[in-house]
């Protein structure tokens, strides 16, 4: 009698934290409210930027490249969310737009907009357009709110979908070292809860259209992914033992939707 009653409890816990994602219209778990991961995004954001100063835009192109794009996508989408009457999506959105000095090809965005790409990706991005492909996707995952579903979904296996404030309350260390997996940035927890594929995917697309939006060729994308393939040498595991999709796959699906993004989104 007691599984069942935890089992219940499970389904009733799902039904009642599924929200309805407005950019995406796909229903998502979110059992955290998004002011708070926000005020945890800011707070780790602040204490990865002091421990990595950001580039100056006044002694770097690629710095004032950085900004210039990302200035671009966000106005794109600031204007995309007003004509779908969705504007209120983005009110605490504070965004900042940051280079910082690191080997490793990545880039990120945190709920609430503090984007942060690395010296390590420019290599690959190798043009304005391709850098807008990258800053697409990342973005694209705080307003898709793909963390805040990936953290839910932790915090329901690990926490039994306790709410956020108790689990802040009793078992902090657990709910921190979530957050730390799941948005990873500057962690020692060692591991980063991956993107489901069909969350990458989804950023793939929506970021897609914020940079044909922005202005930059969205066909950039399949010579990015193509470098970024090369780049990898074929060390990657076969997709089915990945959650991130294959370069091939990923490749395949863009090529599907480009024609219509270009047709829809792309003004030169």
């Amino acid at each position: 009698m007691k599984k069942y009653l935890i089992l219940l409890f499970a389904v009733i816990m799902v039904a009642v934290s599924c929200h309805r994602n407005a950019i995406t219209g796909r229903k998502q778990l979110n059992l955290i409210p998004e002011s708070e991961v926000q005020a945890m995004a800011f707070s780790q954001y602040k204490e990865f930027m002091t421990a990595n100063p950001a580039v100056s835009a006044t002694a770097s192109k690629e710095a004032v490249m950085v900004k210039r794009v990302g200035d671009r996508i966000i106005e794109s989408i600031k204007q995309y969310y007003t004509e779908k009457g969705l504007s209120q999506e983005l009110e605490n959105f504070q965004w900042e737009v940051n280079l910082v000095n690191n080997k490793e090809p990545n880039a990120w965005c945190m709920p609430g907009g503090k984007i942060v790409v690395y010296t390590g990706i420019l290599p690959y991005t190798a043009n304005e357009a391709g850098l807008a492909v990258v800053m697409g996707h990342e973005v694209a995952h705080a307003l898709a709110r793909h963390g805040n579903e990936r953290m839910s979904q932790g915090m329901f296996q690990q926490l039994g979908g306790m709410a956020l404030s108790a689990a802040l309350a009793s078992k902090p260390t657990e709910t921190q070292n979530l957050f730390m997996m799941s948005y990873g940035i500057g962690s020692n927890v060692g591991v980063m809860l991956p993107f489901s594929r069909k969350n990458e995917l989804e950023a793939d697309r929506l970021g897609l259209m914020f940079s044909a939006l922005a202005g930059y060729d969205p066909r950039e994308a399949i010579a990015f992914w193509k470098r970024m393939s090369v780049a990898s040498g074929g060390n990657k595991p076969p997709e089915f033992l990945s959650t991130h999709p294959a370069d091939e796959t990923r490749i395949a699906e863009l090529q599907k939707i480009m024609d219509q993004t270009v047709r829809e989104y792309y003004k030169k």
